[in-house]
């Protein structure tokens, strides 16, 4: 009589029990090396990717009219604007409300000194990188232009999902499972606002290290905003557009002052914490 295979006895449940998956494998799964490659050369270059794919927009392509209409684009560029503000919202609540953000690695490699779980760290993992998709999404409105659409946007979304995933592997390695429970409670991008301001009224803010730490990028998205808009004048319009192209040339002006005050109470010392 051959015996049922599911009829096994005490003796064959005596197999030891698998060992628990280690924090990499847990966080990164299934994730290719060559990602977590990619991802650890992008963090090194990310701050001049967008520069240089800006550049070559304005070079190369033409602004459109969403559905030919000047009205929707005007919207259009407002909303843009307003998403970039709220962008950069999202990076002066980050390092205002949080201490001992290490910007930029140790020698342009992802580098963590502690694991950060307060603030705005409670309710997103990648609170800046949110902030820094929200100013892409907000440059790509103004910019009316398919390719910002088919190009920019989905390539800087891969961009930085790679960065994540890179991020991820070293902070898994280093911190264990503290980063794992950190990760199964917090999302990744998409914030829970779930006692948010509960989490903001514990910490204490400092606007001299925002300024110090910020004034460079907002300067930077300011002149891009600025430079899209004179650029579709003067695509649309030519030199008719003069007049308002050169009420935005004065805002740049100021700009520059802007960045200049910043530059000079950075060195100053004036803006240390």
């Amino acid at each position: 009589m051959v015996r049922d295979q599911s009829d096994k006895g005490p003796s064959d449940s005596s197999s030891p029990p698998l060992p628990p998956p280690s924090p990499r494998a847990a966080l990164t799964g299934a994730t290719h090396p060559l990602v977590i490659y990619c991802g650890n050369f992008l963090f090194a270059y990310r701050d001049y990717l967008f520069p240089l794919l800006f550049m070559i927009l304005l070079l190369s392509t033409k602004p459109t009219l969403p559905f030919g209409s000047e009205r929707i684009d005007w919207w259009m560029d407002v909303l843009g604007i307003v998403v970039v503000l709220v962008g950069q919202g999202c990076r002066v609540l980050a390092i205002g409300f949080v201490d001992n953000i290490g910007r930029g690695g140790h020698q342009k490699r992802v580098a963590a000194g502690i694991l950060i779980r307060s603030g705005v760290f409670a309710h997103t993992r990648n609170p800046l990188y949110v902030g820094d998709l929200l100013i892409v999404c907000g440059l790509v409105l103004i910019a009316s232009c398919y390719w910002g659409y088919l190009l920019v946007l989905p390539g800087f979304v891969g961009v930085y999902w790679a960065i994540v995933l890179a991020e991820e592997d070293f902070l898994g390695q280093k911190f264990g499972q503290d980063y794992v429970s950190y990760c199964q409670t917090v999302n990744r991008f998409v914030p829970k606002f779930t006692g948010f301001s509960h989490s903001l009224t514990g910490c204490s803010f400092d606007w001299k290290r925002v300024v110090r730490k910020e004034y460079g990028i907002a300067c930077t998205w300011g002149t891009m905003v600025l430079c899209l808009l004179i650029w579709k004048q003067w695509e649309r319009v030519g030199y008719a557009a003069r007049t308002g192209i050169q009420e935005l040339s004065a805002l740049f002006l100021l700009l520059l002052v802007c960045y200049g005050g910043g530059l000079w109470l950075n060195k100053s010392g004036r803006l240390r914490s």
